[in-house]
């Protein structure tokens, strides 16, 4: 699955919850990709607008090894104690920053099978991955939490890289109709002879 990069706009959406109806069968082949995608960019969470969908869902794999899956999660409680921690995000590739958030966090959601779940008082890497995913689901990026110079920087840093992937596409795309018209006329001056 392709990871959705910063200044995608899918990724400032508000995302809209998934019917009782949508979760099946594709439903869980969708949540297995995602679990494949994360597991191979090294992630350690990856939240539906992140592969490009509007949804309220997000994949977990804290540092306990189990995977967990959220569907429609509602955060139910915080601790009052805010823990610095260096953040990263799949979507915002070798840029980090320390991010103050609760230190404990309960949530109840739905799981692959669309049953009720809660976890109580989450606690270490979980509770930052939970409000870290979460938070994508209202289109709220980690940097948008930190200093404001900081998330201006890496969102003009972010644009520049995706105009100049766009240029190089641009020229590529040149190159290629070029050759194409070139091997075209080639053809043509064949079979007028």
């Amino acid at each position: 699955m392709k990871i959705y990069k910063l200044g995608e706009e899918v990724l400032r959406e508000k995302c809209t919850e998934v019917s009782p109806e949508e979760i099946n069968d594709q439903f869980r082949l969708t949540l297995n990709e995602m679990f494949e995608t994360m597991i191979s960019a090294n992630g350690v969470g990856l939240a539906a607008p992140q592969v490009g969908i509007a949804k309220r869902f997000f994949v977990v794999i804290a540092d306990d090894d189990v995977r967990r899956v959220f569907i429609n999660p509602t955060i139910t409680k915080t601790s009052g104690d805010l823990v610095d921690y260096e953040e990263g995000c799949l979507s915002i590739p070798g840029v980090y920053e320390n991010i103050k958030r609760p230190g404990k966090v309960s949530v109840s959601a739905l799981d692959e099978n669309g049953k009720r779940f809660s976890i109580e008082d989450a606690e270490g890497l979980l509770a930052r991955v939970i409000q870290h995913e979460y938070d994508h689901l209202d289109g709220v990026l980690y940097i948008d939490r930190g200093d404001e110079d900081f998330a201006k920087q890496t969102t003009d840093q972010f644009k520049k890289r995706a105009e100049r992937a766009a240029k190089k596409a641009e020229e590529k795309a040149r190159k290629l109709a070029s050759i194409a018209a070139k091997k075209a006329a080639k053809q043509d001056k064949k079979e007028t002879k």
